[in-house]
């Protein structure tokens, strides 16, 4: 509440009961009234400092975003990998979307299982091998569009790169391919269980491949987002490799899920999404990267994910570069920026950041180092491997 000076109160106590018209003879009495009331002589006071600015709202801590769950640590997309990410401090974990012949929505990095799956050793399954053409790339296995849901919860997940992450074939044909109801329903009691939200990040996989065998995937994920509790409040990032995806996600979202965000995955520079490439457009990744480009993709995504290369790139020596414009010119264009993919081991680090070993050692200070160049750079969050890695790079910036 506002007070005034005492020494005005001072006056106006002695002065109010003598003199009524104390507007009118204010000046004159001032001095007597004073006197008449023992007031001390006034103090000089330096002046009152200048009122400081408030000081500016702290940056969002970067998100840290479980890149197949935990899969530096477990065999990736299962429930195991996730729920390592979580309890590791994974601010948000990443599923990839696939679907079966049935339609529905399960996590595998690829639609082709030959590689993360026990698929090739059982002989009930030999018949359904295939040779396919996926966006462009021929492919020879097995793939999840030919199972139904009930013929692919009898496989089970095996780790994908065994030569690097030898640790993880201990769990080996241990657990089941989850839908991504069952993801969404971990992470809920995940999250009440620890007291804090977890986002979910889930890829569509193959979009236009899907669509034109007639299993289109963006109807079943909103309608799946919409059916829990959960993903209708908690952060929601989806993001695709293609355009054209992403933008009929947002015409089905319409205005009734704020909290899904969409993200434009970015490959390697001279590469094009799938969509393009299917409708002759030329245009690659590094058009979309310019800033023209990141306002179109503004228009209907809200972030990127780039390749990490596009925002730090290697130097000759396969050390770290200098940064490229993308995190200033995505930012200006009001989008986020996550890179992918930060990963423990010798073979996936710059050189300098490596430890001693081959490829398959893990340099966990070297990740942590690498992750905390790109912070520096601007990035928003980052996909990583071993989350446990990225948290204590967030966590420990500037320390």
């Amino acid at each position: 509440m506002f007070r005034l000076p005492a020494d005005f109160r001072r006056l106006r106590a002695c002065a109010r009961p003598r003199l009524p018209r104390l507007a009118a003879l204010l000046p004159a009495l001032a001095a007597a009234v004073l006197a008449g009331c023992a007031a001390p002589p006034p103090v000089a006071t330096a002046p009152a400092p200048a009122a400081s600015p408030a000081p500016a709202p702290a940056a969002p801590r970067a998100l840290v975003i479980g890149h197949r769950g935990a899969s530096a640590l477990r065999p990736e997309h299962t429930l195991a990998s996730y729920a390592r990410a979580i309890e590791d401090g994974a601010d948000a974990i990443e599923p990839d979307l696939v679907t079966t012949r049935d339609g529905v929505l399960v996590a595998r990095h690829e639609n082709e299982i030959g590689g993360t799956t026990n698929v090739s050793t059982l002989p009930q399954f030999a018949g359904r091998k295939r040779i396919k053409v996926i966006d462009g790339e021929r492919l020879d296995g097995w793939f999840t569009e030919d199972f139904t849901l009930a013929e692919l919860k009898t496989l089970r997940a095996r780790e994908r790169i065994p030569q690097l992450r030898r640790a993880n074939t201990q769990y080996n044909d241990q657990f089941e391919i989850p839908t991504l109801d069952e993801i969404i329903d971990m992470v809920a009691s995940a999250s009440r269980r620890s007291g804090r939200v977890i986002a979910l990040y889930p890829e569509t996989k193959h979009p236009s491949y899907f669509r034109g065998i007639g299993l289109p995937l963006e109807e079943k994920l909103v309608a799946t987002l919409r059916a829990h509790a959960y993903t209708r409040s908690a952060p929601v990032y989806v993001q695709s490799f293609e355009s054209g995806n992403l933008r009929e996600l947002r015409q089905r979202l319409g205005a009734g899920m704020p909290n899904v965000k969409l993200v434009q995955l970015m490959g390697e520079a001279r590469g094009r999404p799938a969509d393009w490439r299917l409708a002759g457009d030329t245009r690659t990744y590094a058009d979309m990267m310019t800033p023209i480009g990141l306002r179109e993709v503004a228009s209907y995504a809200g972030g990127i994910a780039p390749e990490k290369s596009s925002v730090v790139p290697r130097d000759a020596g396969g050390g770290l570069g200098a940064p490229t414009a993308l995190v200033r010119n995505a930012h200006a264009a009001g989008l986020l920026v996550h890179p992918y993919t930060f990963r423990p081991e010798n073979s996936f680090l710059p050189r300098g950041l490596r430890t001693g070993g081959d490829d398959a050692t893990r340099s966990p200070d070297g990740m942590v180092r690498e992750v905390q160049a790109f912070l520096a750079a601007g990035v928003d969050g980052v996909f990583t491997d071993d989350p446990a890695l990225g948290r204590r790079a967030v966590d420990t910036l500037g320390r």
